[in-house]
This record gives C-alpha cells, structure tokens and sequence, in this order.
C-alpha cells in the first residue's frame, strides 16, 4: 500500500470514530478531515473546496428551501381529522400516519418528512388515546424507507447516483431506487403497523400511566392561599395529588429535612414531575399557580407545546438563559424531558434532543422564537402568509418534481426554479430560509464529497476491494451486493447516512468491476443500506426526536428495528438480485 492510501484509511477511520462518538460537532470533524486530507496530499488545492459546488450540495440545499414552504402549510392536519372521525383500530391509524410520512419522505428530506408527521400523531395520540409510543416510532422509520423510494428522497440516493454518473456517464433516474424503495416501503409499514400495537401495548409499557396519552412534565408551580396542599407533607403528595415533589422553595431557599416533616405553607414554589393533565387540573383548579414571569402579558395568551430538534440552538442550554423567550415575555411552563435529572431549580434544567417546551405567551411571539431557536411547534398554529390553504407550493414543486422524471431538467437545475417561483411568489423568503438551513449537514456533506472522491483516485477502494475478495468472493455479484449492503447497514447506526455513501460508493464501484458487471447494484445496495437504520436511537436524527418525544428506551428500538432491520436486508437482495442483476 501507497503512504497516501495508509494515510487515507487512517484518516477514515478516525473520522468516523469521531463522527460516532458525538464529542465534537460533525461540521467541524469534516472540515478538520478536509484540511488534513489536504495536507496529506490526498488531493490538489483546487478540489479542498469542489464539494460546496456539488450538483448534489446544491440540490440537498433546494429540497431543504422547498421543504421550508412545505411544512409551514401543515398539509397533513387534515389527515388528524379523519383519523379522529374513523372507527380504525390502532394498526389501521399507525398504517395511516406511516403512509402519509413515507408518501412525503419520497419527494422531500426525511427529517423534513418525520418533522411534518410528529404533530400530527401526537395530536392522533391525544384524540384517539392511542399511546404516543405506538405512533411516534413508526413514522420515524417510515420517513427513512421512504427516503430509499426516489432520487431526492436522502442524501444518499444523490450521491450514490452522482458516483454512478462518473463511472458510467449516466445517473439514476428519479423513480429507478422504487423497484427497491418501493416494495421495502410497502411490507415496512405493514410491518410497524403490526408490531407496534403489540409492543407497546397500553396494558404494557403505559399501565402505569393513568392517562396513556399523557406525558410526563417538569414544572415549577407558586402555592396560593387556600390551595388544598397547604399543611400537606411532601411524602403524601404523591398519593393525594399525583405530583412527584422533587424540591419546595420557600423565600428563595430551599426546604430540606425528612419529607413527611416538611410541610407545604403559602407562598412556597413546588418543584414537581407528573401527568401533563394532572399538572393543566391542578393548575385549572387552583391548586397551583403559575410563577409568571412579570414580562409576561395576562391577555390573549396561549400555550404552545415544541419539541427542541437536533440542529435547534438550545441544545445544551439551561432554562434560565433562554433569551429567546424571556426578551419576547414567553414564559417556559413545564418541559418534558427524556432522562429527567432534577438538580437545583426548575430554570436550572439543561435542555437536549428530544425535550419537549410548554411555551405560554402570546402566539405570534410563540411562533416568531420557535423559528429563531429552530424548534418544531407540536400545536396546531395558523399557516404563515401567503401559505395558508393554497397549493401553489405544491404544484410548483410538483412540476419540479415532473421535469426531474422525465428527463428535462437535471435534479439542481429543476429545484433551482423552484425555489426561484417560491421567491417570486412570495411564499419563501431566501435570506431567512438560508439562515435556517441546517447548515451543519450540509457543509459535512461537502466537506466530504473530496474525501470520497480521494477513495476511488488514490487507488484505495481496489485495495479494499482486493483484500475483501480473497476472503469473500466478491466476483459473485450477490456476494458482493450482499456484503456492501451489510457493511452499510453496520456503519450507518453511527455516522450519518451521506457519509457511508461518499465512503462505499468506490468500494461499490470496485467490486463491480471485479465481477465484470454494471455498478447500479452495488450502489442501489449502498443507498438502500445507508437508510435502514433502525437499529439504534442515534444513528439518524428522526430516531433521536423519537426516543425524546416517544420516550422510548434503547432496547425499544431493538424490538422493532432489530426484525425490521433483518426483514429489510434480506428483502433487499432479493430485490436487487430481481431487477438489477
């Protein structure tokens, strides 16, 4: 092996344990790995930067502007409606909701696609008293099969089809990944709508909870005269009220001593966990009181519920520093955390991926900070300007969409359009559309695209791919097929899905040509691989605002995802090995 080879290995393989161990943020590993491929002398100057203009990067970051205007216009709450009017058992609203978010995730990012369906669901859940955690994760895994469907469906799919382009001269076509796509789509649905009922069963997981569609909260609650908890000691609370104390405040101190000698007195603050609705009648009642920020207005005020997104600034952030919304007088009532770790105070709690906001305030104020801090709004809220119930958006998509299927247009040439008839139309304002971007995957992207093309030019894919066939025969392209698919299912539960593509796209291409044989199913191998993850929480975003919002535990992810994932395989190769060998 060549010292760049050596080097290149050495270098991906400690980007992706860097990737995996999630210590430093996933732009900055790219851009260091770039840099330092750079120095290696991987390759020259002029390509450090040939990712940022990647007819791939661009079209990721027009389906995101598109996906923008798509979800402001909430076009699946309807889909709530009729949901709550059938009589449909629980398999039959999880089939729904699956459908409608894989429907979407074939013409937008998947995360885009899961984004638009949670509220909807959670909204089904409230309704219907349907647990949450029958919903949530079915359509996050929905969203990801239905990624594989189409060319623009993830990432993975453009670069896999921007790799087959180099090597053969042509590209797949839009609608080539659903003879793959397609059919996993269709018996995936079939296959969490089943399961999950079963798994989650009201009678299992949420016998505990009286109410199965009530979440568990956090809030900080004033004590006012007459309230029946005065004279009351923590230790009966739980069973005369069904508050979980965890601190009492009393003039800015806090109470301590033995629980059943520490007595509520009016004017104290209880730090407490309970029932979302057990907190909202206690509250109704008069039991409790809000602790109001003074900013706040006592008018017109509402409450919105927001679940904090893996690209959202307040990861990591305590409540008492959110500037965001105590400069616009919102005041954060209760929060709903996946691991809930109570020390100090209520405003003292550190927010992560997944934590869902009780937000009161005036709801344009509401709205305006939601887009700022990039959290996902779980209530209903009037459509923006220019959005609200027209189909414009859609159509205009549509017609992107269609000259992309046939050919006369190239997918970044198309989109462009789009988003300009956006522009025009008013229906998307760019300057702030950009800024909202996530621009964290994008540059990642970019900055590895040359890290992959250096794979394939440095000669280390035919290496790879050497040393693999004298201990697989690879020469057999279902061998070959079966392996790629295999290392990409493995790899993808820890680093991001457009990263195994760039890195498996040469290998692929490698093994083709050992066995004499057109690349398209190794790559369709690659990119199907590259989005069946459904093993672990943190292998793609959607599962990580899953495990939050559903508050699942890890093995939770295995009871599903492990059969899915092996159904999926299999499937897979016979699929590949039907229509592309």
């Amino acid at each position: 092996m060549t010292f760049e080879q050596v080097s290149l290995l050495i270098l991906l393989i400690a980007m992706l344990a860097l990737f995996s161990l999630e210590r430093f943020r996933i732009e900055i590993v790219a851009i260091a790995g770039l840099l330092a491929g750079y120095a290696l002398g991987l390759y020259p100057a002029n390509q450090v930067f040939a990712g940022f203009a990647s007819p791939v990067v661009i079209t990721v970051v027009e389906i995101l502007l598109v996906v923008q205007v798509l979800a402001r216009a909430r076009i699946l709450d309807r889909l709530a409606g009729l949901l709550g009017e059938a009589r449909l058992s629980n398999t039959g609203v999880i089939a729904a909701l699956s459908s409608a978010t894989g429907l979407l995730s074939i013409f937008m990012n998947n995360i885009g696609a899961f984004s638009i369906g949670l509220p909807v669901a959670l909204r089904v859940s409230a309704v219907m008293k349907i647990p949450k955690r029958q919903l949530v994760m079915p359509i996050s895994f929905a969203a990801l099969l239905g990624g594989i469907v189409s060319l623009i469906g993830t990432p993975a799919n453009l670069l896999v089809s921007d790799a087959m382009a180099q090597a053969t001269g042509t590209g797949f076509r839009l609608f080539e990944f659903a003879y793959v796509g397609a059919p996993l789509l269709i018996i995936g649905i079939a296959f969490v709508s089943w399961r999950a009922p079963r798994t989650f069963a009201e009678t299992g997981n949420d016998a505990a909870t009286p109410n199965p569609a009530a979440r568990r909260v956090v809030g900080e609650r004033h004590i006012p005269d007459h309230s029946p908890l005065i004279g009351v000691n923590l230790a009966e609370i739980p069973s005369r009220f069904g508050l979980q104390p965890h601190a009492l405040i009393r003039n800015n101190a806090f109470v301590f001593g033995a629980r059943d000698k520490s007595h509520v007195v009016a004017g104290d603050y209880l730090l407490a966990e309970t029932d979302d609705t057990v907190l909202a009648e206690l509250t109704a009642s008069g039991a409790l009181s809000p602790a109001r920020h003074p900013a706040v207005p006592q008018v017109e005020l509402t409450s919105i519920e927001a679940v904090v997104m893996p690209e959202s600034t307040l990861v990591g952030s305590r409540l008492r520093s959110l500037e965001v919304f105590s400069s616009r007088g919102i005041v954060v009532a209760a929060l709903s955390m996946r691991s809930p770790r109570i020390e100090g105070r209520f405003e003292d709690l550190q927010l992560s991926i997944g934590d869902i906001l009780v937000l009161e305030g005036e709801h344009a104020a509401i709205t305006e900070a939601l887009e700022e801090c990039e959290c996902l709004p779980l209530a209903s809220q009037p459509p923006s300007h220019g959005s609200g119930g027209a189909w414009q958006p859609f159509i205009i998509f549509a017609c992107g969409v269609a000259a992309t299927a046939f050919g006369l247009l190239q997918p970044d040439i198309a989109f462009a359009a789009v988003v300009l008839a956006l522009a025009l139309l008013n229906y998307l304002n760019i300057r702030q559309a950009m800024a909202d971007l996530n621009w964290p995957i994008i540059i990642m992207l970019a900055a590895m695209i040359p890290i992959g093309s250096a794979v394939a030019s440095t000669g280390t894919a035919e290496v790879i791919a050497t040393g693999l066939r004298a201990v697989i025969p690879i020469a057999n392209p279902v061998a070959g097929v079966g392996l790629l698919l295999f290392l990409a299912m493995a790899i993808t539960p820890f680093v991001n899905n457009a990263t195994v593509a760039i890195v498996l796209s040469p290998i692929a291409i490698e093994f083709a040509s050992i066995a004499h044989h057109s690349p398209a199913a190794y790559l369709l191998a690659v990119a199907a691989g590259a989005s069946l993850d459904f093993l672990t929480p943190f292998g793609h975003h959607n599962n990580t605002l899953a495990m939050g919002v559903g508050s699942y535990r890890f093995r939770d992810f295995l009871k599903i995802g492990g059969p899915l994932a092996l159904g999926s395989y299999f499937l897979t190769l016979v699929l590949v090995y039907v229509f592309w060998l």
